[in-house]
């Protein structure tokens, strides 16, 4: 990252800059930096001004305890005034939720896409959020850094056996230096519910995605993002996951933000 601004309570925010066009703040989700979203990022940059960054305790943005949402808000708030005072958003998983939230606080956003936000619409998917954020809240507090990434690997499906050769990887260090990070994502999500009475507060335009090869329920969640949303569209990329490619992403993502 070769920018940096200032959020409100002093904390750096690392960013990159590249482009011409609309301005498109890229927010990703949990475990993930400004790396990242960077491939997209190049990919959008023909069509908008993309500005892609750390969040607060990844990379190379700096943190400040204790944390809130408000303050990730912040964060957003910087890095729109340092793209020219108005910018779309683009977030990706808990990232959408952050995104969304940003939107609702009244900052100068044009439009806001979220890519599969995981939303819980079933009961059963709120207690395991709910247990999933109790078992989070202790691995944290008692330092065990590498057991909160392995939680978050399995809370995201990956199989138990597939986390334990995660472990043994050059990358697991990298990913317990910002295990912190995964308590944020989990406040960012709340109770883990589509927030229907924040979405009613975005009064730009939403524009919600979700993958043809992602869960039904992954689907489901961001139709009723879209549903819940004011301005809200629904969109399918078909073959895509939760990975999804930056290639197919980025012509609707412009053809949305250049509209």
């Amino acid at each position: 990252m070769d920018k940096q601004t200032m959020s409100r309570d002093g904390t750096p925010i690392a960013y990159e800059r590249s482009g011409q066009g609309p301005a498109v703040i890229l927010v990703s989700g949990a475990m993930s930096t400004g790396a990242t979203v960077a491939p997209l990022a190049g990919a959008l940059s023909d069509h908008c001004t993309v500005l892609a960054y750390d969040r607060r305790g990844r990379g190379g943005s700096g943190d400040t305890a204790p944390y809130e949402v408000a303050r990730e808000v912040e964060d957003l708030a910087a890095l729109i005034e340092a793209a020219g005072g108005e910018a779309a958003l683009y977030g990706v998983s808990s990232g959408g939720a952050l995104a969304l939230h940003a939107a609702a606080s009244g900052l100068p956003v044009r439009q806001v896409a979220v890519y599969e936000a995981p939303f819980a619409l079933e009961d059963a998917d709120a207690r395991a959020r709910a247990e999933y954020t109790e078992r989070l809240t202790a691995a944290l507090g008692e330092g065990r850094r590498g057991d909160a990434v392995a939680l978050f690997l399995s809370l995201t499906g990956l199989a138990p056996q597939l986390i334990e050769g995660a472990r043994q990887s050059p990358m697991w260090s990298e990913m317990e230096a910002i295990a912190p990070t995964l308590a944020y994502d989990d406040q960012v999500m709340g109770d883990g519910r589509v927030p229907h009475a924040l979405l009613t507060s975005v009064t730009c335009p939403v524009l919600a995605l979700a993958g043809g090869a992602s869960a039904e329920w992954m689907r489901q969640a961001a139709r009723a993002v879209a549903e819940a949303a004011p301005e809200g569209a629904y969109r399918v990329l078909a073959d895509q996951n939760h990975l999804v490619e930056p290639a197919v992403l980025a012509p609707v993502l412009a053809e949305f933000f250049t509209a």
